[in-house]
């Protein structure tokens, strides 16, 4: 079975609880805070396994949840961070974020590796809150959450050709001709429902891999028939072989057929265009092929080479090799795909609170609604069973402001405030 999209669900672990401690020693008077951090969670890290052909292993696990750092101990011990969790890709992987469509990572080379997931960091014991104002301070902050999400996984083979053309045109008899690759092949359309890899062996030493795709009709850009699932992994080829039905055996014009193919590649992805491009005249075993190849060959001119050949009977496939392999040579090794080059990391020093740091307060009903990612994280990291805690988790919601918005919306003793999945009383 070969897979080449898949929807997973990654969850990173969760930072170690700090530890709340004091030194008891029977010769240390007023020992002090001894409570140590906890170890960082666990990262997901994607990794490329040249090994790995589909997506196959993601249908039977979706779920990847990754270890909790160890909590924080006493006499200022660290607690241990979590090993990280490697998930072995094919190559050829796109990660995307499901939320937000944003390309995470395009996996292409053997070892590369991409950090899907960021573990939380742990929580601080209570030695690290000390100060000359609170010398035996009673906090300790709970690990910060592993970053979650969902992701889409999206398998783009990796060959050096492509064959493209409209079902039955010959592309999977020609992959059988020349290489030891067994696709399916019968007289009807789409036949090749997923790609078949040959590698290709020419007689001077050279050699390359050959991937048969699934047919194409008109609207596969829009998804018609096998569309996307061709057009995804047509993507990554460097040589487009476009075959044709020379004979017009399914009662279509040749010339005709190749303008709808190459309209279908550039609506897709203006760039496939660009690509090197090999046109294979098939099925010249067929009386009628000589006149359509004619008049084939004046309408397309000198734009792109056309090689006439019979896969069936094997006549002229080894010009064709040949001049596949000469062409590979004149083109960049690595595939021809967009690279997301990361944004600089710049510093800039301004006098206004870090979009991480924004919240909303609205009101729902008789509730007033407080919605941030830094507070909610905050949240998660207070130990609410402390005085303490509590405390120090006021002081920040007031230096941060939210108490002003709430005035501001008419809260007053006793409302009822939400944060995350909790509610409180409003004092003001």
């Amino acid at each position: 079975m070969f897979v080449d999209k898949v929807k997973i669900y990654v969850k990173a672990g969760d930072g170690g609880n700090g530890q709340k401690a004091f030194r008891r020693e029977k010769y240390v008077p007023l020992g002090g805070p001894a409570g140590g951090d906890g170890g960082k969670g666990a990262d997901i890290i994607f990794q490329v396994e040249e090994g790995l052909r589909t997506l196959l292993d993601f249908r039977y696990q979706r779920h990847f949840k990754a270890d909790k750092g160890e909590n924080g101990r006493s006499k200022a011990q660290h607690g241990a961070n979590a090993e990280n969790m490697i998930v072995k890709v094919p190559p050829g992987t796109v990660i995307i974020d499901d939320d937000t469509q944003e390309t995470i990572a395009d996996l292409t080379e053997q070892g590369q590796q991409v950090v899907v997931a960021q573990g939380g960091r742990g929580g601080r014991g209570n030695m690290r809150f000390a100060s000359p104002a609170n010398p035996a301070p009673d906090i300790a902050e709970k690990g910060e959450p592993g970053q979650e999400r969902y992701l889409v996984l999206e398998l783009k083979v990796m060959a050096d050709v492509g064959l493209a053309g409209f079902p039955s045109v010959g592309k999977s008899t020609l992959l059988s001709s020349v290489s030891k690759a067994k696709p399916k092949i019968a007289a009807y359309h789409f036949t090749t429902l997923t790609p078949n890899l040959g590698l290709i062996e020419v007689p001077d030493g050279r050699s390359f891999v050959m991937a048969d795709l699934p047919g194409l009709i008109e609207g596969a850009h829009l998804g018609a028939g096998l569309g996307h699932q061709f057009l995804r992994h047509i993507e990554r080829t460097r040589i487009v072989v476009h075959v044709v039905d020379m004979s017009g055996s399914e009662g279509r014009n040749p010339y005709e057929d190749w303008v709808k193919i190459n309209n279908e590649l550039e609506q897709y992805n203006l760039k496939l265009l660009e690509r090197p491009q090999i046109i294979v005249a098939n099925k010249m075993d067929i009386p009628e092929s000589e006149e359509y190849l004619k008049e084939f060959k004046e309408k397309v001119g000198e734009q792109y080479p056309v090689y006439p050949i019979s896969a069936a009977t094997g006549e002229g496939t080894s010009e064709l090799l040949y001049a596949i392999a000469d062409l590979l040579d004149q083109i960049p090794v690595k595939p021809l795909i967009d690279i997301v080059e990361s944004e600089e990391e710049k510093v800039v020093y301004k006098m206004k609170p870090k979009a991480e740091d924004e919240f909303t307060v609205r009101k729902e009903n008789d509730i007033f609604v407080v919605e941030g990612a830094s507070i909610e994280k905050l949240f998660k990291m207070t130990d609410f069973n402390h005085y303490d805690s509590i405390q120090r988790f006021g002081r920040i919601l007031r230096n941060m402001g939210v108490d002003n918005e709430l005035r501001k919306l008419g809260a007053e003793n006793g409302d009822s405030v939400r944060i995350a999945d909790f509610e409180f009383e409003f004092v003001d």
